[in-house]
């Protein structure tokens, strides 16, 4: 039997468990206050942190986390925390096998999920750990959101690629899709355009895009939007960013814009492009494929925006100066097309009037020669001096050089001849000055062209009745649709010049049982006149060289010596340069588009004249949609009679 213990014996143990309950109290104490100081240092990290037990439940939360991700310790302890996006879970399984296999994860660049929905960048470093040996084990993470950080430098690398891209491309239509596609990458967006504003007509247009759906990129480059139609003309009016990220909230004029490109706009970005004080246009993200804009993409768009603007700037620069070029070029070659064309076309008259004047000689024998020869001589000595320019106009060409007397002599004889000739026509009489005078001011006096107003409409009507009789041999129909326009305030004859030649051309190149169609209507604030042939069109490598002047567009042997207005009847080829000449100094615009007929490709080809007779064509429509050409004139609102 055991013996029991004394009471001092109890008292001792007593007092021993007092001891171990006062030094278990004091180590509680302890961690407790180590507890609080190491959770105090983990809420100080600004960076996320999070401890996690071994099977990913929340032990504990700092505020780094609550701060950057949005949930709180209460709201998630005991939990697993719902940040992973989708798309992500194998990588996550890979790297939960990796932390258990190491103990150990080094820092890898993943993407989390935010309260509120949004993505992050983050950096992670994981490890074990466990307070004291055999205690259960836990996972402890430090994260660091690296947003802000990726997308500086994906700014930065992108800027980069861009200016190192502006010299090759040289063509601004390339340099901007490349620019568009450096947008969608960097906002991550469905596309991306450059609206740019036709300040003559009121109208956008878009110079560049680059969409996902290609089908919408291609689409959206073919039309063109009123001020009012688009986000953008807001953006162009005020000079100022604007973000849509709900475009339910004017739907209608969404709807409009998605009808004409097919294509469903949720939300979108518009920034200002802007040169010297103005808007031009817009630089826009479309469809922004996670979250929503906000005024870091603003100020990324803004960056590049400036760079966009610079490149069209550079462009149109450019551009005027290969125009100015060419024109200069062209000029050049059509001067020398004149001049060569002026020779041979004085051959045959000269060779014709010289004979008529050998034979004219010799019917005058019977009449007494002081009658006629004085007369006579003048005539064969200016016939002399038309062939002198004939044979300087060949030297010219072959780059011979020529004394400037000759030209001086040339006037001097023309003065002296054209004085006598009108003496003698008048009998030497009193009104001998008098006529002279008259003469000299029809022949050389400066001639003024008084603008008036012009109702179009009506002015084409009235000229189509006034030359109706000089093509009515011509089987060719003519169909007109006129629009009332405001009055046009131009000179009625360059007006009469320019329709009449582009008559006549049309006229020219289309073959009977054809039809011309002649259009005037309002076009944005201006007015356009269209002349459009269902003819034989001109081939792609004439037409950058229509408006010279003395330049065919067909072979010459395919031209005939007709009448004016036959088919085929070919001319001097200096009316649309006069058109040209005429546009550049009353200040309205004309253009030419051309399709040559694919049944004659070439310009040696030709065509019989007559649709019935082309062995092509079983129907007239055959020939309707087989070529033809169309000239434009748009008379800016300068032009609008007030």
């Amino acid at each position: 039997m055991a013996k029991k213990p004394t009471y001092k014996e109890l008292e001792q143990k007593v007092r021993e468990l007092e001891d171990k309950v006062s030094a278990l109290k004091i180590a509680e104490q302890k961690q407790r206050r180590s507890e609080s100081r190491y959770r105090t240092l983990l809420d100080f990290v600004p960076y996320p942190i999070m401890v996690l037990t071994k099977d990913g439940f929340v032990s504990y939360l700092n505020t780094g986390f609550t701060t950057v991700f949005g949930w709180t310790l209460e709201e998630l302890e005991g939990k697993i925390i719902p940040f992973i996006p989708k798309g992500l879970k194998r990588e996550i399984t890979e790297k939960i096998h990796e932390l258990f296999k190491a103990k150990f994860l080094p820092r890898h660049e993943t993407k989390r999920l935010t309260k509120d929905g949004r993505v992050l960048d983050v950096s992670i470093r994981a490890s074990f750990y466990s307070l004291s040996e055999g205690d259960d084990y836990g996972v402890i993470s430090i994260i660091r959101d690296i947003t802000e950080e990726k997308r500086i430098a994906r700014i930065n690398d992108a800027m980069h690629r861009i200016s190192l891209a502006l010299p090759q491309y040289p063509d601004l239509e390339d340099i901007l899709y490349y620019i568009d596609n450096e947008i969608k990458s960097l906002l991550n967006t469905e596309g991306s355009i450059v609206v740019m504003l036709d300040e003559e007509k009121n109208e956008l247009f878009v110079l560049g895009a680059a969409y996902d759906n290609r089908v919408t990129q291609k689409r959206v480059r073919e039309i063109r939007f009123s001020l009012d139609q688009l986000v953008a003309g807001n953006v162009i009016k005020t000079g100022e960013p604007m973000i849509v990220n709900d475009t339910s909230e004017n739907f209608e004029l969404h709807r409009e814009r998605d009808r004409k490109l097919g294509y469903t706009t949720r939300n979108l970005l518009l920034v200002p492009l802007k040169s010297r004080n103005r808007t031009i246009g817009v630089l826009g993200a479309i469809n922004k494929k996670e979250g929503d804009f906000d005024d870091k993409d603003v100020d990324l768009l803004s960056m590049i925006a400036g760079t966009v603007a610079l490149s069209i700037e550079n462009a149109r620069v450019s551009h005027e100066l290969k125009k100015a070029y060419n024109e200069v070029t062209s000029m050049n070659r059509a001067k020398d097309r004149a001049i060569n064309h002026l020779s041979h076309e004085l051959k045959t008259p000269i060779a014709v009037i010289s004979g008529s004047f050998n034979i004219l000689k010799r019917k005058l024998d019977d009449i007494p020669r002081e009658t006629w020869e004085s007369t006579m001589e003048i005539a064969q000595r200016n016939l002399e001096r038309i062939k002198d320019i004939q044979y300087e106009v060949e030297d010219i060409m072959r780059r011979r050089r020529y004394r400037s007397y000759k030209l001086i002599n040339l006037i001097l004889d023309q003065c002296s001849d054209e004085l006598e000739t009108l003496v003698a026509e008048e009998g030497g009489g009193d009104n001998a000055v008098g006529h002279i005078r008259n003469r000299v001011r029809e022949l050389f006096g400066k001639k003024d062209m008084v603008s008036e107003g012009i109702q179009l409409d009506t002015f084409v009507t009235k000229r189509l009745k006034d030359v109706g009789a000089l093509f009515s041999r011509r089987d060719i129909k003519i169909m007109t649709e006129l629009d009332t326009t405001p009055a046009l305030y131009l000179p009625l004859e360059v007006l009469e010049k320019i329709f009449d030649g582009l008559l006549k051309n049309a006229i020219e190149n289309t073959p009977d049982e054809g039809k011309i169609e002649i259009e005037v209507k309002e076009k944005g604030k201006g007015t356009e006149l269209l002349i459009r042939d269902y003819g034989v069109g001109i081939v792609e490598e004439a037409q950058s060289s229509i408006f010279e002047g003395f330049f065919s567009t067909q072979d010459a042997m395919n031209y005939s010596s007709k009448r004016p207005f036959d088919f085929n009847a070919g001319g001097k080829g200096i009316e649309l340069l006069r058109m040209r000449i005429f546009s550049e100094r009353y200040d309205f615009k004309i253009d030419m588009t051309s399709t040559r007929c694919r049944f004659i490709p070439k310009s040696s080809d030709i065509c019989p004249g007559k649709i019935s007779k082309c062995k092509f064509c079983k129907r007239v429509e055959d020939c309707f949609h087989s070529g033809g050409t169309s000239f434009f004139i748009y008379f800016p609102p300068a032009h609008i009679k007030k």
